[in-house]
């Protein structure tokens, strides 16, 4: 049961130009090393990347040994960890129709080689735990792939991955929609299913995102305690959304406190981090922030988080079981909410 001391990660894609689909950027690009540095100033332990993030894909072996010694060594010199890599697997030309479920052959084996250097990347950089975001794995139109065929494929590649290297973990981070407008495996429910099937289930599990469960039409909190219940939530995307629309990346806590509040209970209340678990932070700089300010949701993000931890942590047990057990709901609603309004 909590009390123990999260420790934080971000993205260097967190901290990002303001481009969007429909504008070009209006904030220049902060070099990987400034960043680093300005995380661990803001109270920071951890980065997450892409594989990409570390090294070009199409640099070879020993430019990406190279490379990725260099990442290493500047992570050391901050006292900063690498929490996971992440092959990504959708924007290049060769994963237009998806990547391990994609039609093509030449194509799935083009998502396989990438993933598994992704995986030695990852060993070069210092870490097991490999997030697979499906990004493409999916269709726009329902009867370009066969939807049987599409989840043996999704089992066939993680097994190819865990027999590739006995030390990795496989973290699934699921989204239901975009880029794709249907997704396979579009919650963790299907995911954490998957895994049972695959050749080694203890080394499969979850990053659940905020916003992914939201545009599921899901309660985040619930879906962690699922996974945490199945000991299987080994990242979080914390971050925010408002409304069904395209994923927002907003910072954790900035649209419905409450939903934030609840997630932050469960993760303290059934030991989330206490086995080296990291509370990453998916959230991106509104465009209209000032270059001055590029790192503010990052600092805003965790300080709600916390603020949202101090007061699951002065929540009084026997007053919500009285609550409980008198089926006086409205009544735990008030002191749930009024906590939460500083009362």
């Amino acid at each position: 049961m909590g009390h123990h001391v999260f420790k934080y990660t971000a993205g260097p894609w967190n901290i990002h130009t303001g481009a969007d689909p429909f504008g070009p950027p209006v904030r220049d690009e902060v070099d990987f090393a400034e960043k680093v540095a300005k995380l661990k100033e803001i109270g920071y332990h951890g980065i997450q990347f892409h594989d990409d993030d570390v090294v070009s894909a199409e640099a070879d072996v020993a430019t990406t040994q190279k490379i990725a010694a260099q990442v290493k060594k500047i992570l050391d010199e901050h006292g900063m960890i690498a929490e996971f890599v992440a092959p990504r697997l959708w924007e290049h030309p060769n994963t237009i129709d998806g990547g391990y479920t994609a039609n093509d052959p030449a194509m799935r084996q083009y998502a396989l080689d990438r993933s598994k250097r992704s995986i030695d990347i990852a060993h070069m950089i210092g870490t097991k735990n490999i997030v697979l975001w499906p990004a493409r794995e999916g269709t726009y139109i329902r009867e370009a792939k066969d939807p049987f065929t599409a989840t043996q494929r999704c089992v066939d590649y993680i097994n190819a991955l865990l027999d590739y290297d006995k030390e990795i973990r496989i973290i699934g981070e699921m989204k239901p929609n975009e880029p794709m407008d249907h997704a396979y495996n579009p919650t963790s429910g299907h995911f954490i299913a998957l895994a049972y099937k695959t050749i080694d289930p203890d080394r499969v599990g979850v990053n659940i995102e905020s916003a992914h469960a939201i545009l599921a039409g899901l309660d985040p909190s619930d879906e962690m305690a699922f996974a945490l219940w199945h000991k299987k939530l080994w990242a979080v995307h914390l971050n925010d959304q408002n409304g069904l629309k395209f994923d927002e990346d907003k910072a954790f806590g900035s649209v419905n406190l409450r939903s934030a509040f609840n997630q932050v209970w469960v993760l303290d209340r059934y030991g989330y981090g206490a086995n080296g678990e990291m509370v990453g932070f998916d959230v991106k700089a509104l465009r209209t922030t000032t270059p001055e300010k590029r790192y503010q949701h990052l600092i805003n993000s965790k300080r709600i988080f916390e603020h949202l931890l101090a007061v699951a942590r002065s929540l009084d047990t026997a007053t919500i079981e009285s609550f409980r057990a008198t089926r006086d709901y409205e009544g735990l609603e008030l002191y749930i909410v009024e906590k939460l309004m500083g009362k």
